[in-house]
């Protein structure tokens, strides 16, 4: 369970760097970097959901 976390905290910084270039290097019309908040903003409520459901479960403990 510790691996699927960290991996989804990476997913969410790549994608919130890659909106960071988006932002800087496309045209004003471009919709790339909208497409990578929203993917960031998907994956953030994902994990969200994954750490309820597994606390739910009794998968995470209440105590570290």
């Amino acid at each position: 369970m510790r691996y699927v976390v960290i991996l989804a905290f990476v997913a969410i910084v790549a994608s919130l760097a890659s909106a960071l270039v988006f932002v800087y290097r496309d045209e004003s019309g471009s919709r790339r970097a909208v497409k990578a908040l929203t993917i960031r903003v998907g994956l953030s409520i994902g994990l969200f959901l994954l750490l309820m459901g597994s606390y739910w479960l009794g998968l995470v403990p209440e105590r570290l």
